[in-house]
Formats: structure tokens, sequence, C-alpha cells
């Protein structure tokens, strides 16, 4: 009898835990995006080039990669991304596809290591690793999505108390951030821009899998643009994706972006999957060590994260090392001015503060 009970249990533990035929369409699409987004920053940078060896950079305000058809061919490569990732979360939890986003970072650096010659430190190979491990562990132990059948359900998961109060509080720190904190320490602290951006993604990402199932339930036969939830989700959705774009831009702008990059990842990462566990209560349907292993997964991913983008400094150093070694000049104009093989940004000696206030030792 009590091997019976063993039997049952473990074969329970094994179904839960297997993937269901939505959670493996998401993890397509997902991954489909983060190849497609990570190659569309190579092709868009190989386009930066192209134009600005035969016109103004775009890091100088100039517009001639307009021009470039290999600028518009990454761009149209991003887009098909970006479809792709909005449709992952039509079938998959938040918690599965968000992180995996971390993956485009992996093919970018590996597609710069091999098409634009690019150095790849043995440390941002242990960073790839890391992502990879990190994804695939996230993967098995996510949960499986909830059936739902109307708008109308989202709409009322979207109006319980936990996840008004959520949404009220993201809406009255954001106020503040604007208002208060932007105008006084925007251009000197980096997490105010950044916190803006990430309160408002993780609003945009539920209101953004709210209206992808409306969509795939009207393209299944059951039409969901006759209620006006499913307009008003794609208002909400207009709206905090301007206002993240808005102040991503404004964080691009202002510090490095090594640094903006993995910070950003980690806030709207965290706060994207805390409003998917609010509103779509994922961890309802899931044991202990489930959760815990996906925490794991998730933290060996920023592990990685953060490794990769930290190559970027050790690369920058080498080359002032060798520069210094071999008698070169590393002034200030020098060292922030456009390199050749660059996509047009310029880099920054201090990350977190704003560059002009800062000076150059002599």
């Amino acid at each position: 009898m009590d091997r019976l009970r063993i039997a049952e249990s473990s074969g329970g533990s094994s179904a839960a835990t297997a993937l269901s035929s939505d959670n493996i369409n998401g993890l397509v699409l997902a991954l489909s995006s983060s190849l497609f987004i990570g190659a569309s920053f190579i092709i868009k940078k190989k386009g930066l080039k192209r134009a600005g060896a035969s016109g103004i950079r775009a890091g100088v305000g100039g517009y001639s990669y307009l021009y470039e058809p290999l600028w518009w061919v990454g761009m149209i490569t991003m887009i098909v991304g970006e479809v792709a990732n909005f449709a992952a979360y039509a079938f998959a939890p938040a918690i599965l596809v968000t992180p995996l986003g971390a993956l485009s970072i992996i093919v970018s650096a590996v597609l710069a290591h091999i098409i634009l010659r690019e150095k790849l430190h043995v440390f941002g190979i242990l960073g790839c690793v890391l992502c990879v491990v990190g994804s695939t562990t996230i993967v098995l132990h996510a949960p499986q999505e909830r059936d739902i059948e109307s708008v109308k359900e989202v709409w009322n998961l979207a109006t319980e108390p936990a996840f008004l109060l959520y949404a009220s509080l993201v809406i009255a720190v954001v106020l503040v951030l604007v208002f208060h904190f932007v105008p006084l320490y925007g251009h000197t602290h980096i997490l105010v821009y950044i916190s803006i951006c990430s309160l408002m993604g993780s609003l945009s990402v539920m209101s953004v899998k709210a209206l992808g199932i409306a969509l795939k339930l009207t393209f299944s036969g059951m039409n969901q643009l006759i209620y006006p939830q499913t307009w008003l989700f794609a208002l909400v959705v207009s709206t905090c994706i301007i206002t993240q774009m808005n102040y991503l831009n404004k964080a691009l702008d202002t510090f490095n972006t090594a640094v903006v990059s993995p910070i950003y990842y980690v806030m709207f990462t965290s706060l994207t999957i805390l409003a998917s566990i609010i509103m779509f209560k994922d961890w309802d349907r899931q044991n202990p060590s489930q959760i815990v292993t996906e925490m794991c997964g998730f933290v060996t991913i920023l592990s990685g994260t953060f490794l990769l983008h930290k190559t970027k400094d050790l690369g920058d150093n080498l080359s002032s090392g060798i520069a210094g070694y071999t008698g070169i000049p590393t002034s200030h104009s020098s060292r922030n001015s456009k390199r050749p093989e660059d996509d047009g940004f310029i880099s920054e000696d201090i990350p977190l503060r704003r560059p002009d206030s800062f000076r150059t030792p002599v």
C-alpha cells in the first residue's frame, strides 16, 4: 500500500513538471524571439558601420543609416523578434517567458565574436553558460499556463484586490518619481529612470499577456474584440510602453549602457515575475521545491547576465593597459571618441553619473 502511494506521488510530481503544449509553444516563441532580437543588434551594427563609412555617423547626430538596407534588415529582424515575444506571453506564464530574454545577450555576444570579430572573454563564455543553465532550470520547472476561455477572466484577475493594490502602488511610485525625483536626481542617479521603466514594464507585460490571450482566443474562433476589456488592455499596453521607452531612452542617453542594461534587466524581470505571481497566481499551482528551483535558476541567469556585461569592462581595461604599455596616449578625448568599429554610441568612463559632472585628472 505504501509503495502504491509512493508511486502515485512520484507520478503526480512528474506530471506536474511536464511541459504542456502551451508552455512548449511559448518556449519556442520565446527562444525564437531571443534569436531574432540578438541577431538584430549585430545586423543593425553592421548597417551603422556601413552607413557611417559613407555619411555622418549616428553617434554624432547623423541619419544616413536610414538609407542603408542592412540597417532596415536588422530593424525588421528586431520587429519579428518582438512579435514572437508578444505571442509567447499568450501561451506561457511570464515567469517562463521573461527570464529567457537573457538569451538574446548570448546570441549578440556569440555573433559579435564571429561576425564583428569582437573578443569574447573567458568570463563572457562562463556568463553564457550560466544563462543557459539558469534558463534550462526555469523551463523545466515552470508552472503550467492557466486555462482561460475569455478576456473577461483575465479582467477578473486584474481587478482582484491584490493586483489592484500592486497596480496602485506602481502608479503612485511612478508619479512620485516622475514629478519629484526626475527633476532633482534624474541626471545623477541611475535608479530613478530605470525604476520608472521597470515598474511600468511590469504592468505592460501583464497587459500584453492579456491582449495576447484575447487575440489567441479570437484567432481560434472565439471573438474577444467585442469586449471593451480587450481595448482597455490595448490602451494600457500603449501607455505603459510609451512611458517605458521614453525613460529608457533617457537612461541610455545619460548613463553607461553597460550598466543600464543589467540593472534594467534585473529590476524589470523581478517586478514582472512579482506582478505575474500576484495577478495569475503562478505559484499556487507549484510546490515549494519547484518555486525554490525556479528562483535558483533566475539568480543563475542574473549572475550570467552581470558577468557578460562585466567582461566589457575587462576588455576596455585590457585595451587601456595595452595602450599604456605601448606608449599610446589615453586622454579623455581619445577614450571617449568614436572608434571606427563602434556602432555610433560613445562610451563613458564613469557609468553611474552624468559624464559632464566629472573631470579627467591631468
